[in-house]
C-alpha cells in the first residue's frame, strides 16, 4: 500500500457537503476524546469548528507541551540556485520567468555556510530550483560536503529523486527531507502546473516515501495553502503525515503551512485564499489529530502572526531567512522565490522565544562517523 490508495479512497467523496453538515455536537465530540480518528479530523477542520478554536487552542498547547517541552528548533534556508525546468504559475521561478539566474560556486556555497553559522544556527536547509540538469546529484553531493563543515544537520528540498539518489545523499550527510505536494487535488494540481517534470503527481507524492526507505531521518512535508481549498488540502496533508508515521515509526515527521504570497511574474486570478484564522485553525486540527508531528512554521508569516502561533504547537521555526540566491555573504544575490514577511535575524527570534519561556535549539542532531 502507498499513501496513493489512501487519497483515492476519500478523493471522490464530497468532502465539501460531509464538511458543511457537521454539526457543533460532532465537533464536540471530536474535541473531547484522546485519540481522534479521521473522521474527527475532519470535523475539526469544519466550518463549525470555528466556534470552538478556544478549547482547541487549549488542547494543542497541552498536547504540544507532553510532547515536544518548550522547545523549538531553529533553522536557516540557504539557497543554491534559481534555475528550473519547470511552469508553475505560483513560483516566482519558473522556466518561462525571465531573470538573470544564479547558481552558486563552490567557492560561494563555503562563503554563504560560513555566513550563516556565525550565526550558531546548525540545522540548514538547502533549496534549489528544480532544475536536475542545473543542480544534478554530483553537484549536490560536493555543496553538501562543504556545508557539513559548518552544519550538524542539512536537510533538503529539492526536485524529487530515486531512492537511490536519496541514498547517495543520505551517505553524503543529509539527514532531512522536505518536500511539498503543492496541492493533492490532482486537477488542480494539473492545472497549476504547465509544463515539466513536475507535472508527474504520482512520482512527487510518492518522494517522501522513498527518502524515507533511503534512510532521510526527518521529513517535512504540506501543501502550498492558497491553491485549492484550505480544508481538503490540511486533511489530505493530515493524512499524508499520519501514514507516513504510522509506517516510519523511526522518523520525525512534520508539517508545513505556507501560504501564497507575492512573487515576480504573478498573475493568479483564482486564488483561494487563506485568512489568518483559516491557518489558527488547520495548525489546531493537525496538532489534535496528530500530537507527535512536528509543526513548522517559516518566515512566510508576519512578525506578529508568528508570535501569536508560537503556543498553539510550533516546534520548528525557521529565522533570518533569504529568499534570494547568494543573499546571506552580502555579495551578489539573485532574484527572490517569494516575498519574505518576517525579516528578524537569528538573534531577535531567539530573544522572542525566550520572552515566552520556550527554549530556542539551534542544534539538536550531529550524525556520528
Amino acid at each position: 500500500m502507498s499513501f496513493k490508495d489512501i487519497y483515492s479512497k476519500y478523493k471522490d467523496m464530497e468532502l465539501d457537503k460531509i464538511l458543511r453538515e457537521i454539526s457543533k455536537t460532532r465537533v464536540e465530540m471530536a474535541l473531547d476524546k484522546e485519540y481522534p480518528d479521521e473522521n474527527d479530523y475532519l470535523a475539526l477542520l469544519s466550518p463549525a469548528a470555528e466556534s470552538y478554536l478556544e478549547p482547541m487552542a487549549r488542547k494543542a498547547h497541552e498536547l504540544t507541551v507532553r510532547n515536544f517541552g518548550r522547545a523549538i528548533v531553529l533553522y536557516t534556508p540557504l539557497y543554491l540556485s534559481d534555475y528550473c525546468s519547470n511552469k508553475c504559475i505560483y513560483c516566482g521561478f519558473r522556466a518561462d520567468n525571465s531573470f538573470d539566474r544564479k547558481k552558486l560556486t563552490y567557492e560561494e556555497v563555503e562563503k554563504e555556510g560560513k555566513a550563516i553559522s556565525k550565526t550558531d544556527i546548525r540545522h540548514i536547509l538547502i533549496l534549489t530550483g528544480e532544475s536536475e540538469k542545473h543542480t544534478d546529484l554530483e553537484y549536490l553531493k560536493n555543496c553538501v560536503k562543504i556545508l557539513k563543515k559548518y552544519f550538524s544537520s542539512i536537510t533538503v528540498e529539492i526536485y524529487p529523486m530515486t531512492t537511490e539518489g536519496y541514498k547517495e545523499l543520505v551517505t553524503e550527510g543529509v539527514d532531512g527531507l522536505t518536500i511539498y505536494q503543492e496541492t493533492y487535488d490532482e486537477d488542480i494540481y494539473h492545472k497549476v502546473h504547465l509544463k515539466g517534470p513536475k507535472r508527474d503527481y504520482d512520482f512527487r507524492l510518492d518522494a517522501p516515501e522513498r527518502g524515507l526507505e533511503a534512510g532521510i531521518r526527518r521529513i517535512n512535508i504540506g501543501a502550498l495553502f492558497g491553491l485549492s481549498p484550505w480544508r481538503k488540502e490540511a486533511f489530505f496533508t493530515g493524512l499524508h503525515a499520519w501514514y507516513l508515521q504510522n509506517k516510519y515509526t523511526e522518523a520525525e515527521v512534520y508539517i508545513s503551512f505556507p501560504r501564497l504570497r507575492p512573487f515576480k511574474g504573478e498573475d493568479l486570478d483564482y486564488i483561494h485564499r487563506v485568512t489568518d484564522k483559516n491557518m489558527v485553525q488547520m495548525m489546531l486540527a493537525s496538532r489534535l489529530f496528530l500530537p507527535r508531528v512536528g509543526l513548522n512554521l517559516s518566515t512566510r508569516e508576519a512578525p506578529e502572526l508568528r508570535e501569536n502561533l508560537l503556543p498553539l504547537g510550533v516546534t520548528r521555526m525557521s529565522a533570518g531567512s533569504v529568499t534570494a540566491v547568494g543573499g546571506y555573504s552580502g555579495e551578489d544575490s539573485g532574484v527572490e522565490q517569494f516575498e519574505v514577511a518576517d525579516h528578524r535575524s537569528v538573534d531577535e527570534i531567539k530573544s522572542l522565544l525566550l520572552k515566552h519561556r520556550y527554549q530556542p535549539v539551534l542544534k539538536d542532531w550531529e550524525m556520528l562517523s
